[in-house]
């Protein structure tokens, strides 16, 4: 006879609540948080978009938060496993996730190495001043187009050796495990991050100009709060800026202890992130107003976000200020931690997936993971049709991907399997902050018709005009073509066996927790997990 605990090593845990925190802080921090949030608050009224942000954080933002928290910690497990918990045909919704996922993966690794690589940049002003444009697109990588090329194989070695490097730090982490690698990298660089940005934020309030830019950031647009699309645009930001949805919070509260304040500690990673967010709006059109002022201009005409405003405007801002280069690596390398420490919670939802399902190993499952996924970042993105692929997948990924996964989960989770309840129940169980039935209705009407709304749009959208005038053959296969496919692996993922010695199988962890909690889980969750008697006398 063999018991179920020899089948199955117990499930990794972080070291405390606070190695928790900081590493989902540290997850929801990511660049969207630098170089998309100011753009997006700047174009949606300035002062006032903070009202339908906060709006969106709180009847969204924060409510889906808890939701993931919930089905991780109670269910114990991966997206795949804590989905198929609750019930077996939901595993699918897990494997979507986990293929969001790696589609991110591959292309996030390549904007740390060019953050990296310009925070090399900057020390030395190697771009030199009014080249900044041509130096990002022609110099440094090498732009080809799509159209008359295709998907070129021409290497970039400046773009290239960066990514292996980043791939290997990541992998190291990674290998580490829970605590003794995400937990202590984000004890790390979490810190070093925070007081990085505050000395670039101070610097840039010193700046010329930096007043002007500050009233264009946060000078109410009263008018611009009866515009349907501004509510929608602070909704949609909230959902990409907390990390809710694709699976990562899900993964990352199953390696909570049992007793864990879940809404207390989701309340302060919430709060820190938009805290996070106001900061870098501070510090970004800050400078933004230096550069208006140097180039006699106004500042809406050097706003901009994404990798126009990190790779053209603050380079520019970097040759013009008075010791811009310390600026620029500030800038930088607080672009390189944000985005590590995203990048490792995004392959944990990979490699915890696959550690449930097959009962692999810590090591092996990561480098079975992340050596496919560093050559296919290579083969894409260190070439010269790499900008083309990256703006097309991640448009794609976000708008039908992480965006159609949370709608779905959300109907099925609340309307389909009418498991609100009980969730509900299991955040209250220790929590400081209590829910009721009004998070159930956030989660189970509001939470849909923004999704929904969000996702017709985004559809109509993609669907009247060419995204991005890019060939139809592009735009097929690396926009249309990969979302198609996502669904359609997930699906075949979820039909495969759970291996022998699978968490799926045989989870002491989870059997004491359901005993210690007084579960009784119905018919589909016993299903799953064996029969406790089975699993006791051994398989």
């Amino acid at each position: 006879m063999v018991t179920a605990s020899t089948h199955t090593s117990r499930r990794e845990a972080f070291g405390s609540r606070n190695v928790f925190i900081l590493s989902a802080i540290g997850s929801a921090v990511g660049l969207g948080n630098i170089w998309r949030f100011p753009y997006v608050a700047y174009e949606g009224g300035g002062g006032a978009f903070l009202i339908p942000y906060l709006c969106a954080l709180l009847t969204a933002g924060i409510p889906l938060l808890f939701f993931d928290y919930a089905i991780g910690h109670r269910f114990r497990g991966s997206a795949p496993l804590a989905f198929r918990r609750m019930h077996r045909r939901a595993e699918v919704l897990g494997w979507w996730q986990v293929l969001i996922c790696v589609v991110i993966a591959v292309y996030y690794a390549v904007i740390i190495a060019w953050a990296a690589m310009y925070t090399w940049f900057s020390a030395q002003l190697t771009w030199g001043p009014g080249n900044e444009n041509d130096f990002f697109f022609s110099d440094f990588l090498r732009s080809a187009d799509v159209a008359k090329v295709g998907v070129s194989t021409e290497f970039v070695p400046q773009v290239g050796i960066p990514l292996v490097v980043v791939w290997l730090v990541v992998v190291v982490i990674m290998a580490l495990g829970v605590k003794r690698g995400i937990g202590r990298a984000n004890m790390i660089l979490m810190p070093l991050l925070t007081v990085m940005f505050a000395i670039l934020v101070v610097q840039s309030l010193f700046l010329p100009g930096a007043l002007d830019g500050l009233n264009a950031f946060f000078t109410p647009d009263w008018a611009a709060l009866a515009d349907p699309a501004v509510w929608a645009s602070a909704y949609g930001h909230i959902f990409f800026s907390l990390s809710v949805a694709f699976g990562i919070m899900v993964t990352y509260s199953s390696y909570l202890k049992r007793k864990t304040d879940l809404t207390g500690s989701g309340l302060v990673v919430a709060f820190a992130n938009s805290g996070f967010e106001i900061l870098a709006g501070i510090g970004v059109f800050a400078a933004l107003g230096f550069m208006a002022q140097a180039q006699g201009t106004e500042v809406s005409g050097v706003a901009s976000s994404g990798i126009g405003l990190a790779f053209i405007a603050f380079p520019t801002i970097v040759s013009q200020a008075t010791g811009g280069s310390i600026i620029g690596v500030l800038f930088f390398g607080a672009l390189v931690f944000a985005g590590v420490t995203s990048l490792i919670s995004i392959l944990e939802v990979i490699v915890a997936a696959l550690q449930d399902k097959l009962g692999w190993g810590r090591i092996r499952t990561t480098l079975i993971v992340s050596v496919p996924l560093a050559v296919i970042s290579m083969a894409l993105f260190s070439t010269t049709t790499a900008l083309s692929v990256l703006d097309t997948a991640d448009a794609f990924v976000n708008a039908f991907g992480i965006m159609a996964v949370a709608l779905v989960a959300v109907i099925v989770v609340a309307w389909v399997l009418h498991r609100l309840p009980a969730l509900k129940d299991h955040l209250n169980r220790r929590s400081s902050f209590t829910v009721g039935r009004f998070w159930m209705l956030l989660i189970g009407v509001l939470a849909p018709l923004v999704l929904g709304y969000l996702f017709v749009s985004e559809l109509v959208s993609k669907i009247s005009s060419p995204y991005g005038d890019y060939p139809g053959w592009f735009v097929g296969v690396f926009g249309w073509g990969m979302v198609i496919a996502l669904v359609l692996i997930a699906a075949l993922l979820a039909l495969l066996p759970w291996g022998a010695r699978s968490h799926a199988k045989a989870d002491p962890d989870y059997d004491e927790f359901l005993a210690a909690e007084h579960y009784d889980p119905d018919a589909e969750t016993a299903a799953v997990t064996a029969p406790t008697a089975e699993r006791g006398a051994g398989a």
